[in-house]
């Protein structure tokens, strides 16, 4: 329903108005105190005001400075009425946020045709942000899509290298959990953990350029085999960068710095420090430990204990102290998902073929 304010401390130009307007389809609240109005108006959508300039208390110029503050209220249509023809006050009177102006006395035909105008203004503006809702809308919509898409090629491509590399689907899911946590503890916005998680899978799709006779070996790697073994940090790398998609980009960071390590003995860059991304380190916490506690072809899974010991002696060696701190503060959720994602008898093999220590 279209609501139209007047607001005149003369109840005879109220009553006039408001019969002049009695033709409209719409709902009318009248006011002769100023500040009432301006109240009602805090707490009600109107579609027009009109407003006296001389008025007790509070004059028609205030109330619309005060009404334009009302947030929501930029753009109401807003006629004042006025006996004044001084060009100062109806300069200062649009500065103020006024709209258009009526003389009185006030001629019915005009007032009709003034307000019609304005209703027409206030109904193309709804119209405008009810269209612009709905494309925000759509746009929101379309967005999802794309991300959705985004991370179904993640996982596809994550399931792409576990056929080279059989580790099991549940070491991506724990290992991708525990690095939302450790984001989240270090403080790292709800968009950042969001991209990190779904592009923690990633980490090690660069394996699909490691040959058979050295990925799939079922022992320790030798030297030799270890320096190519390394390679697959840039060829994930290689195989992501480059790409428009946030998504992307993050997990092409992530195959390139997961094997880093904070005192810079790490690969492939030998990064040191924060000079290695947040998102390798933190990947780098969650990878080996979910390494160390699962069963692999050459060895059995570390206990959860000597693997949180291997955490704490590597702080500042092999791991960013924060990440590991982080880590062991969000412990028991850590747990949770160890033990809602536990392997069912999948043993696969990581192939890294360095220590952890």
């Amino acid at each position: 329903m279209t609501v139209i304010v007047i607001i005149d401390d003369s109840p005879m130009n109220v009553l006039m108005m408001r019969k002049a307007l009695s033709s409209f389809d719409c709902s009318i609240a009248e006011f002769t105190v100023s500040p009432v109005a301006l109240s009602w108006c805090a707490n009600h959508e109107a579609d027009l005001i009109l407003v006296d300039f001389i008025m007790p208390e509070m004059d028609g110029l205030e109330f619309i400075r005060r009404f334009r503050q009302i947030p929501g209220r930029e753009e109401v249509p807003v006629l004042m009425v006025t006996t004044s023809d001084v060009r100062e006050v109806r300069y200062q009177a649009l500065e103020t946020g006024a709209t258009d102006f009526l003389n009185k006395p006030l001629d019915k035909t005009e007032l009709v045709a003034r307000c019609r105008n304005m209703l027409t203004i206030r109904r193309s503006q709804k119209a405008l942000a009810d269209r612009a809702a709905w494309l925000a809308g759509e746009v929101r919509k379309a967005t999802a899509d794309v991300l959705h898409r985004e991370r179904e090629v993640i996982l596809r491509l994550s399931k792409a290298a576990e056929f080279r590399d059989p580790e099991t689907g549940s070491h991506l899911v724990r290992m991708a959990s525990y690095s939302r946590l450790i984001a989240e503890r270090l403080g790292l916005g709800g968009a950042a953990c969001d991209l990190l998680h779904s592009a923690a899978p990633m980490h090690d799709v660069g394996k699909v350029g490691i040959a058979d006779h050295i990925l799939l070996k079922p022992g320790r790697l030798t030297p030799e085999e270890f320096t190519i073994m390394k390679r697959h940090a840039e060829i994930g790398h290689e195989i992501l960068k480059g790409s428009p998609s946030a998504l992307l980009q993050c997990a092409a960071l992530i195959a390139l710095t997961h094997h880093e390590k904070f005192d810079g003995s790490g690969y492939p860059r030998g990064l040191r420090g924060p000079d290695c991304p947040i998102e390798g380190r933190i990947i780098a916490v969650a990878d080996v430990f979910d390494a160390l506690t699962s069963e692999r072809v050459y060895k059995r899974a570390w206990t959860v204990e000597q693997a949180r010991d291997l955490l704490i002696s590597s702080r500042g060696g092999h791991f960013d102290p924060d990440c590991v701190d982080a880590f062991l503060a969000v412990w028991d959720d850590a747990m949770e998902i160890r033990r809602r994602h536990a392997d069912q008898e999948e043993p696969g093999g990581d192939r890294h073929g360095e220590p952890v220590s």
